[in-house]
């Protein structure tokens, strides 16, 4: 049994750790909830787009950059995005020529005929999903150590809150704002445990595993001879004749049976250095980690990287992503994700509410013991 001295210990450690991440922790949650349903909030930002027609199949890869390139000259055609459950249309992202290097141009494309529309006017769902990912101004490994500091306050919460059955249906509506809100506090945290576990873990995984492979990757080419980590520069690219989009694809879903892209990624195109990256999920399959990297100038695959045959860890992180977002499942699983979602931003708002409570009950107890019996009221 724990001793009463360890739980106020891990009590203090539960607070402050709240209240230190209390604010970027809502920030997250909140906007991790609502970008569940980025592809719904960018056709409702955009609502000329929700109208354009659906079709089956849509138009062909190689129609699609041909548009492009004749709509955009000069323009670098850098990802194009496929029609999917939500949106009915293509997505490309290019930089037009004399375009600052960091702008981008999102622009819509019709999935029956790949004709330019236009560009997006708006971007509300990316910029949320930026929001929650990066937080706008830093690397992703921010996000998930506050990921961590939410395992950790899962951790010591259930180990504070020892009677975590019984308190599954307490709720004291007629007491003190402080007891109210604590009782709506620990009733969030118990009935969102499973979930709050789930994206917490998910969260810290996606953040902080590249920052250890990273690490792992400099330790390991520190103790290797500088002649062996040396790369020869890549050979000068000269102008060459591209494969069809289309050829590329059917060939990358050869090489890894089921691929479904989601995004096309273009590179050097138009020389013999080329190349075109399919990424995107697999079907009947839960990880949507797949990619296949190819020659855009001779057709020949790359790199594969099929998640169900790379390991066990590439599987794991594989399922990272859409664990985290919801994004496999239909409307129903999304509305599930952002109610659940919800409440852990509700618990970084009442956690700190409790503790400002808290401190202030403490502050007018100390004025209360400092002023002489004789005096008081």
């Amino acid at each position: 049994m724990t001793s009463q001295r360890t739980l106020n210990r891990l009590f203090v450690l539960h607070s402050w750790a709240g209240i230190v991440t209390g604010l970027l922790m809502f920030i997250v949650c909140f906007s991790g909830a609502v970008v569940v349903f980025k592809n719904e909030i960018d056709l409702w930002a955009n609502p000329s787009l929700a109208g354009l027609p659906r079709t089956e199949p849509p138009a062909p890869l190689a129609t699609v950059l041909a548009q492009l390139q004749a709509r955009y000259p000069g323009a670098t055609v850098e990802t194009i995005a496929l029609p999917d459950a939500t949106n009915p249309s293509y997505f490309a992202h290019l930089r037009e020529r004399g375009a600052p290097a960091s702008q981008r141009t999102k622009v819509a494309l019709r999935s029956d005929t790949g004709a330019v529309v236009g560009p997006v006017d708006s971007q509300l769902g990316q910029y949320l999903r930026m929001l929650h990912v990066f937080l706008f101004f830093g690397p992703r490994w921010i996000v998930g150590f506050l990921g961590a500091a939410m395992l950790v306050l899962i951790g010591t919460g259930i180990v504070i809150h020892r009677k975590i059955l019984a308190e599954l249906f307490t709720q004291r509506w007629g007491r003190s704002f402080r007891v109210v809100m604590s009782d709506l506090h620990k009733s969030a945290g118990i009935w969102g445990l499973g979930f709050h576990i789930l994206i917490a873990a998910t969260g810290a995984w996606l953040g902080l595993a590249p920052l250890f492979e990273q690490g792992a990757k400099y330790v390991m080419a520190s103790g290797v001879p500088a002649s062996r980590t040396a790369r020869k520069p890549p050979p000068a690219a000269e102008p060459a004749a591209m494969q069809s989009l289309d050829t590329l694809y059917r060939s990358a879903q050869q090489a890894v049976p089921g691929l479904q892209a989601r995004y096309v990624s273009l590179r050097r195109w138009g020389t013999t250095a080329a190349e075109a990256s399919f990424t995107g999920a697999l079907a009947g399959h839960l990880a949507s980690t797949a990619r296949v990297d190819m020659n855009a100038a001779t057709g020949a695959p790359k790199k594969a990287l099929d998640p169900r045959t790379a390991g066990f860890w590439s599987l794991v992180n594989g399922l990272m992503e859409p664990l985290h977002f919801g994004d496999f499942g239909g409307l129903a699983l999304k509305w599930l994700y952002f109610i659940l979602g919800m409440t852990p931003a509700f618990l970084s708002i009442s956690g700190t509410l409790i503790w400002l409570d808290s401190r202030q009950q403490r502050r007018r107890e100390s004025q209360q013991a400092s002023v002489p019996p004789g005096l008081q009221a």
